[in-house]
């Protein structure tokens, strides 16, 4: 079993917290946080044991892995430190804040012989997986692209403290992008090289909803993303993450083949991107739309595909029982840091192509994570 501490006790930590301690390969002994009595309060909730500053909890000697749900700008001191520790460790995204820190939080994890995890881990839920099935199985044949697109207009409207979405280090592309990304190298293969466009429409943003309501935040980073991705396989692919769409038709997650085309429905940005379970259609060369005369459309001329899979409701930490199941098995994690760096250097890459002026190469790779067994663990 996996001891366990918590690092972050805000509101994302409650759905790890339940998970976590759901997992028999997991024990969550302990929790910190800035504020003393919030962690207080979340360990009297889930009768967590441990309770004291995250320096104490990254040297306690009854822990054995850090789960590090900080902000952002926080994710690589607590992982560089609970690594030099002795602990391993699992991370909310992003990995890091920037590509060295990303490559100093891994080479201090080689080093130490330590095993480094990375949300997002959706694409292990069942939704996903079932994804990857058909196409280990050929179902559409060998793949030629594929295409994500998700449209919203920020996320001012629901969050009432989203200012981070809008400074340096935010945007679309890094908050959205990772699971679609991520999603994408894990059925097709680690990625060769990007482009990309972006523009930021608005200047300010006005909080729509809690206690600062009426507010106008300001706007610091491109807000309409698009990018183009080849892969190492030949694979091509376009994503598209905005926050400035007010509705679209047209919000899928798509991969194409020689033979048909897999479908996911609507991966809104609130709910879909973070969501392990859902419907995956598909259509081959025999019931496409361009076999018939008049041309079929709607989901009645998709297939469903049969769901054989676990972990269809929110399973965030899934990741981190992975890991947890690596450490006994002596293996890299399937959300691994290296997974994780891969696509933070293609969305980054996205991001820097306009002002470089053309396509860049991506000098990391990674492993194509082995498909998550129906029955595990």
């Amino acid at each position: 079993m996996l001891r366990v501490g918590l690092i972050g006790c805000g509101r994302i930590s409650d759905i790890y917290i339940q998970n976590c301690q759901s997992y028999n390969e997991l024990q969550l002994v302990g929790c910190a946080s800035l504020d003393m009595a919030e962690s207080r309060e979340k360990a009297r909730q889930y009768d967590i044991g441990i309770v004291c500053s995250a320096d104490e909890l990254i040297s306690h000697p009854d822990i054995d892995c850090i789960l590090n749900l900080t902000v952002p700008s926080a994710h690589t001191d607590i992982a560089l430190a609970a690594l030099e520790s002795g602990k391993h460790v699992f991370s909310e995204k992003p990995f890091a804040t920037d590509l060295a820190q990303g490559r100093a939080v891994l080479k201090r994890a080689l080093d130490n012989q330590l095993l480094v995890g990375n949300a997002p881990d959706t694409f292990l839920g069942g939704r996903w997986q079932t994804c990857r099935a058909l196409i280990d199985s050929g179902v559409i044949g060998m793949p030629t692209g594929v295409a994500a697109f998700v449209g919203t207009h920020g996320v001012e409207r629901h969050n009432p403290n989203p200012d981070f979405y809008y400074l340096e280090g935010g945007g679309p592309m890094l908050d959205l992008g990772p699971y679609y990304v991520t999603a994408m190298v894990s059925v097709l293969g680690p990625i060769s090289r990007v482009c990309g466009l972006s523009r930021k429409t608005f200047s300010e943003r006005m909080i729509e909803t809690g206690h600062r309501s009426g507010e106008m935040i300001p706007v610091e980073v491109d807000t309409h993303t698009m990018g183009m991705i080849e892969f190492e396989s030949g694979v091509i692919g376009s994503i598209t993450m905005s926050f400035d769409i007010w509705d679209s038709e047209t919000p899928r997650f798509e991969i194409y083949g020689e033979e048909g085309t897999l479908c996911i429905p609507d991966p809104d940005p609130v709910h879909g991107a973070n969501q392990f379970g859902g419907e995956v259609w598909y259509r081959t060369r025999e019931n496409s739309r361009w076999a018939y005369q008049p041309r079929v459309t709607g989901k009645d001329s998709w297939t469903v595909a049969e769901n054989c899979h676990g972990y269809n409701d929110n399973s965030r930490g899934l990741g981190l029982l992975d890991l947890a199941v690596a450490v006994k098995e002596k293996r890299q994690p399937r959300a691994s840091g290296e997974l994780a760096y891969h696509v933070s250097e293609a969305l980054t890459g996205i991001l820097e192509a306009p002002a470089r002026g053309g396509y860049i190469d991506i000098a990391s790779t990674c492993q194509r994570p082995e498909p998550l067994p129906q029955q595990f663990p």
